[in-house]
């Protein structure tokens, strides 16, 4: 018997794949969750003596292994000593040998950020004077490639699959208790606890090379998988296969001895499967709490009970909307999901939306920090994606809760012809049992009967509904036919009874299809359903992005560490135009500072009129302060060389920072000025 797929069935694999497709092209390197804010040397320094250990300051506490931080020669030999440490906050340091060469040194970071996602870099620093080096700078391919797409297939299938139960269970205790005796209802939710276990399972496996060397023949190395378990992630994805197990004990008896139980038997049950379950579920929520962003940046102790919720109200709303969608398309013609499901479950559907609203708006100010992040940060950009989504998610709710208000109309309308009609069926009844006194009488009441109840079918509208009971009359009458031939009849009564199963099928579709306003509601869920696949996506590469707050922090350190780095290969330039007030009181000043690093420094300063020529002026001083340090101000008063040249020698810098650069020009007796710029010095 030949398959024929339908567009509607068409479109929503098609969609599947696309968002599969997407979630693969954008495997890339993972981005960094913690910044490296500083460094000791800083990146691009030169130093006149070889430092004894190097240190990083990160904007979070990382978890480091004994290949976290390498310090290369310029051959690419590595000159540290020993394991990381950390030596206060979020700074860790490696020793090195004592006694290195003059050269370019390099540092190369590889480690794990507090919310589980690997993150890498490399600087360099040179000692006495830049030389060549062999070693490439460019930062790490950490998390990406194969084993990355792997991984991040495996955090959507986990978030699929924990969805997928939760809301399934949750749909059947809460809204159509009778569904848990509907096969395609069952198979739903067994389905979402196989896939939750396998891609936990899958992603314990990864874990260790997705963390480390990225190679896909590192996925089955034990001592790999024992370094995964001692640290947090692991711990939280072993007490995720723990409730899973737990999981499956509540399935067994939501379908087995609960499915067996009577209306009137199933509530004590149904509150102790509610309890039960929803214990289960929060544990299950918070195996990504306690691991991964909820766990650490401001506020852990508010954020991971936030994120629980966030995750248990979107299980209940898309997660019960995948139930509702097997409901509406499996469910046998004689077990049709009620109108008081359907309204049930809009309830439960708009009290979750309250929820998401109002712990996304707290996640996404704890992740995002200021309004600019929304367009500014790529985590703020898939927020805004997100936000859209849900919005279109929630207009197409919208018209499905029409639909199930005209079907509780439909319903009402339905059972008072039945009320109606009451009386007609009763006087049918006496009537074909006063026919039963003689044969002929039997013969004509029975004729008069089954025009009755054609006109009776026709105007109710099921025709269709008596053509498939006279197909199945005639299937039943040809599979008796076979069971009295040979037995090695076999083909014909196996292509019989895939008839039968054909016209049975059939029939059910029928019955489904029979009322448009249920046939609209279907297509409506269907479309929330697609819509919610691609929110799941996008979810899932939020948790895998930088959060906002932690991209700009990476920003300014990068810029820093720019400025420090420029400034370390020759003079710093700072030019300031200045206007003492007086008669031809403009002017500009040009201060060079050589090399701007920590220690001995040489200082000019050039004074010039607004047309470019020197500016003799009697008097320049110039002061350096440190205010995060509340160092200075440091004063400095350089020697006249020649006309508009002013010059000093010797200056020191204690320590590097963003020193403030004053310089106080007088060109007459009274008339004087203070302009000041701002600079990364070593």
């Amino acid at each position: 018997m030949k398959t024929t797929i339908t567009p509607r069935v068409r479109n929503l694999v098609l969609l599947l794949l696309a968002v599969t497709g997407m979630l693969f092209a954008g495997a890339g390197t993972a981005s960094a969750h913690a910044a490296l804010t500083g460094s000791d040397p800083s990146s691009g320094v030169v130093v006149d003596k070889a430092p004894t250990q190097i240190s990083l300051t990160f904007s979070e506490k990382v978890a480091t292994n004994n290949d976290s931080l390498r310090v290369l020669d310029p051959k690419g030999k590595r000159v540290d000593v020993g394991k990381p440490s950390n030596i206060s906050g979020t700074t860790y340091a490696v020793q090195v040998r004592s006694g290195l060469p003059d050269g370019t040194y390099t540092v190369a970071w590889q480690v794990v950020s507090a919310d589980s996602h690997p993150v890498a870099g490399a600087f360099t620093f040179s000692v006495g004077a830049p030389s060549k080096t062999t070693v490439s700078v460019s930062d790490q391919d950490v998390g990406g490639g194969l084993v990355g797409g792997l991984y991040g297939f495996g955090r959507y299938m986990s978030y699929a699959g924990f969805i997928v139960m939760v809301g399934g269970a949750a749909f059947i205790l809460a809204c159509w208790q009778r569904g848990a005796g509907v096969r395609a209802l069952q198979r739903l939710v067994v389905s979402g606890w196989f896939s939750l276990t396998a891609a936990t399972l899958w992603l314990l496996l990864l874990r260790g090379s997705y963390t480390t060397s990225g190679k896909f023949g590192d996925i089955f190395d034990l001592n790999l998988l024992g370094q995964v378990l001692q640290t947090k992630t692991g711990a939280a994805l072993v007490s995720r296969l723990l409730l899973l197990a737990a999981a499956a004990l509540f399935i067994a008896v939501l379908f087995g001895a609960y499915d067996k139980r009577e209306d009137e038997e199933k509530r004590d049950l149904t509150f102790g499967l509610a309890i039960g379950g929803g214990v289960v579920a929060s544990g299950l929520a918070a195996s990504w709490a306690l691991a991964e962003h909820a766990s650490t940046g401001l506020q852990p102790g508010i954020a991971m009970p936030v994120d629980v919720v966030h995750l248990l109200a979107v299980a209940m709303w898309l997660g019960g909307l995948s139930a509702l969608l097997v409901a509406l398309y499996r469910a046998p013609a004689d077990n049709l999901v009620g109108r008081t499901a359907v309204q049930n479950f809009s309830r439960i559907a708009f009290g979750s939306v309250l929820a998401l609203v109002a712990t996304g708006i707290y996640q996404s100010w704890r992740q995002l920090g200021s309004w600019s992040a929304f367009t500014d940060t790529g985590y703020g950009q898939l927020l805004l994606v997100k936000i859209g989504l849900v919005a279109l998610l929630v207009g197409i709710a919208s018209i499905s809760r029409r639909w199930t208000a005209r079907l509780a109309g439909t319903a009402e309308a339905s059972a008072t012809v039945v009320e109606e009609r009451a009386p007609e069926k009763e006087k049918e009844k006496a009537h074909a049992s006063a026919s039963t006194k003689t044969a002929d009488s039997s013969a004509t009441a029975s004729a008069t009967a089954s025009a009755s109840s054609a006109t009776t079918a026709a105007k109710a509208g099921v025709a269709d509904a008596t053509a498939s009971a006279e197909a199945d009359s005639d299937v039943a009458a040809s599979a008796k036919g076979a069971d009295s031939e040979e037995p090695g009849d076999s083909k014909r009564a196996a292509q019989l009874a895939r008839q039968q199963t054909a016209v049975d099928t059939a029939r059910q579709k029928r019955l489904r299809d029979a009322d448009p306003v249920r046939f609209g509601l279907r297509r409506s869920v269907l479309a929330e359903a697609a819509v919610a696949v691609v929110v799941l996506a996008v979810t899932t590469a939020l948790t895998t992005t930088e959060p906002g707050r932690t991209e700009e922090d990476a920003k300014a350190a990068k810029a820093s560490s720019s400025s420090a780095a420029t400034s370390s290969s020759g003079a710093l330039t700072l030019d300031m135009s200045f206007d003492t007030g007086g008669t031809d009181g403009k002017g500009v000043i040009r201060l060079d500072l050589d090399p701007a690093r920590v220690g001995g420094n040489e200082m000019h300063v050039y004074v010039q009129r607004p047309n470019g020529r020197a500016f003799d002026v009697p008097e320049v001083k110039v002061a350096f302060t440190l205010a995060a340090k509340k160092i200075g101000p440091l004063p400095v008063t350089p020697d006249r060389i020649a006309t508009g040249h002013w010059a000093a020698n010797g200056i020191q810098i204690p320590m590097a920072g963003d020193w403030k650069i004053s310089v106080t020009v007088r060109t007459s007796d009274i008339d004087q000025t203070t302009v000041d710029k701002n600079a990364q010095i070593g």
